[in-house]
């Protein structure tokens, strides 16, 4: 048995690989072999761990805690917990303020982990590099034209009613009473586009550290990166344990939406609060 779940970033979400990487001092975590950006799933248990610390099932769902000077009793904990992955991107907008942008790859991850238990519009794909679908509905087109950034993007308007239905599902099941504002701005770009998107639209913020005497210390500058505010990822938790009542304990954790969690680091700097968002449903 599993369950999806969505992260939607409401500040700047950091999670950090601890190393540099080119010009960028602290870089975000992407995925190795693709290059898309995650939250590692041990952030999201170690977070509701935390969060659901006094409760019942706490030892069955996480494991037990380790008690020095005590006999070791530990034992794994009943779920499994997959990384959170990209799904949409913010990216500013020339009409529309901004656009939540994915691909058809990350669509194409994204229903393999959905279908699971939801009906989920069917595969899509954009038609030559630096075409844009968007839906019905759409406050970002002028004159056939989407404007990312510095990007020029001529519209699809053969996938329209397929990125309509894309928009709803993913609205639904995510944002629910904001369903219209994420249909309206919701946009899919060919794959390499994307790339581009999630290597070069990220929020990079310089640094400084102030010494004793309130003024900046010298070499004391460095670069963070992150995901911008309103930055969508989906992951999965699943039952690794046999029990009578595996469903308790995806209830337990992800039974219900979960407001203003922090995720990832510098959260002294308002960094990774977050909306955790479990989609519920049976097998199909």
């Amino acid at each position: 048995m599993q369950r999806a779940y969505f992260i939607h970033a409401l500040s700047p979400l950091h999670p950090g690989t601890g190393q540099a990487q080119g010009a960028i001092d602290l870089p975000i975590a992407r995925l190795r072999g693709t290059g898309i950006p995650y939250l590692p799933g041990s952030s999201v248990k170690g977070v509701l761990r935390d969060a659901y610390r006094e409760e019942g099932l706490h030892n069955a769902v996480f494991g037990p805690p380790v008690k020095l000077g005590q006999e070791d009793t530990r034992f794994s904990g009943a779920l499994a917990f997959g990384d959170a992955r990209l799904l949409a991107l913010p990216v500013r907008s020339f009409h529309g303020t901004f656009a939540w942008v994915t691909s058809p790859l990350l669509l194409r991850l994204a229903r393999r982990d959905l279908e699971w238990s939801h009906q989920i519009p069917g595969a899509y794909s954009v038609k030559g590099k630096g075409w844009i679908g968007v839906t019905q509905s759409t406050v970002l087109a002028a004159n056939g034209h989407v404007f990312l950034e510095d990007l020029e993007c001529p519209m699809n308007e053969k996938e329209q009613d397929l990125v309509s239905l894309w928009a709803k599902s993913l609205g639904q099941l995510v944002l629910k009473e904001d369903v219209e504002i994420f249909t309206e701005r919701f946009a899919v770009v060919d794959d390499e586009t994307m790339t581009f998107l999630w290597e070069h639209s990220t929020q990079v913020d310089a640094r400084v550290r102030i010494n004793e005497q309130g003024v900046v210390q010298d070499g004391a500058l460095w670069y963070e990166e992150s995901l911008p505010a309103e930055t969508l990822l989906l992951g999965v938790a699943a039952v690794i344990k046999s029990g009578e009542r595996p469903d308790q304990w995806l209830d337990y954790c992800l039974g219900e939406e979960r407001a203003n969690l922090q995720f990832g680091g510098k959260a002294t700097v308002g960094r990774g609060r977050a909306r955790l968002v479990p989609v519920t449903g049976e097998r199909r």
